[in-house]
């Protein structure tokens, strides 16, 4: 059985989030979601998501493509969560190309493109100026 670990905020989901969610599952037999908590989000972007990390969780879960869910508490544990979960394969936007190759000797890192002209900063913006 093959595992995919993948990462996100995936705050204010939309149609890139879906699309890498289920690019990244037919890498493996099982796919498994880091959703970053409300505070490391803060701690990299110095704002909380707009939704709670509960939310995000139930969101990602709900998605059929995905096989479990967890709560990412720091950028510097992805090696002991990829351990954890056994993970073969790291899948990452092509945003972080080259950001995790330093995991490279515990799993394979594939970086996807992203959905063009679609960010969640660019829609909370847009949001904004409405």
């Amino acid at each position: 059985m093959k595992t995919v670990i993948t990462f996100g905020t995936f705050d204010v989901f939309h149609i890139g989030h879906l699309n890498i969610l289920e690019r990244a599952a037919t890498y493996g037999d099982q796919l498994i979601v880091g959703v970053s908590s409300d505070e490391l989000n803060y701690s990299k972007k110095n704002r909380y998501p707009i939704y709670s990390e509960r939310d995000r969780v139930k969101i990602i879960s709900g998605l059929k493509c995905v096989t479990s869910v967890f709560v990412e508490e720091s950028l510097e544990l992805k090696l002991e969560y990829i351990k954890k979960y056994h993970a073969d394969i790291l899948i990452m936007g092509d945003d972080w190309q080259g950001r995790f190759d330093w995991v490279k000797p515990a799993c394979e890192v594939i970086y996807l493109p992203r959905t063009p002209s679609i960010s969640t900063t660019e829609i909370i913006e847009i949001a904004k100026n409405r």
